[in-house]
């Protein structure tokens, strides 16, 4: 809180205000932002999002899956002072459409969260989504940093496997609910060709992303990229 106001506080490079924020109608546009994310929620959820006031907003930078995608975080408050942060990231259109075709949705946010709905036991409850004014296609969800990251590096065999397979559950489940179990349940077969096939992707794949950050390393030192060095 600042002089009375509650607000967003920077922390860059990960959280700041653009410049854009301190024009006298930010607010106005934002607002009219979070009318139209509005609509695409259920009656219930709009009862619940009109508790709350939009008082500020600022650049989220994202984790690396996301690099180069624009995300905001908005706080907004409720008349008893109870903080709500919604996250509002850019969807784009999926990297499979040139080989499986265009999305059956006309909006990449909405693409998102119905894909988000279909596969999750439980979504959120603000999950929706907006055209921003500049014509970028967002999805917005509660912003909640808790997020769990075990640490592999430290499991021995048995808590690998038992990780393994919990990943693995939750993976198939989502496909299950989302597809045609049976269908897929045949194509897997009860043998082990498909556990051997993946087995050897994720090596590759673990072995090419070595490959791609020792790369970036050399590029670095020569110069070719720039970073920015955390004290």
């Amino acid at each position: 809180m600042t002089s009375g106001h509650i607000h967003i506080r920077s922390a860059p490079p990960l959280i700041f205000h653009p410049e854009e924020a301190h024009a006298p109608d930010f607010l106005v546009t934002l607002n009219a932002t979070l009318a139209a994310y509005r609509e695409t929620l259920p009656d219930d959820r709009r009862t619940l999002l009109d508790r709350y006031r939009l008082v500020d907003a600022a650049i989220k930078v994202v984790g690396i899956g996301s690099v180069g995608r624009a995300c905001w975080i908005a706080l907004l408050m409720s008349a008893g002072n109870d903080p709500l942060f919604l996250q509002v990231k850019e969807a784009r259109e999926s990297v499979l459409e040139p080989y499986a075709g265009r999305s059956a949705y006309p909006h990449h946010g909405q693409r998102v969260v119905m894909g988000q709905r279909l596969m999750q036991p439980a979504s959120d409850v603000f999950l929706g989504w907006v055209t921003g004014p500049r014509g970028r296609q967002f999805y917005v969800r509660q912003l909640r940093d808790a997020k769990i990251k075990p640490l592999v590096e430290t499991f021995d065999t048995e808590t690998l496997l038992v990780y393994a397979r919990l990943c693995g559950w939750a993976l198939a489940r989502s496909h299950a609910k989302s597809g045609d179990a049976w269908s897929i349940s045949g194509y897997l077969g009860s043998n082990d060709h498909f556990d051997i096939a993946m087995g050897r992707f994720a090596l590759a794949y673990a072995d090419q992303a070595e490959a791609d950050h020792a790369a970036l390393k050399t590029a670095v030192r020569a110069g070719k990229v720039q970073v920015l060095r955390e004290a």
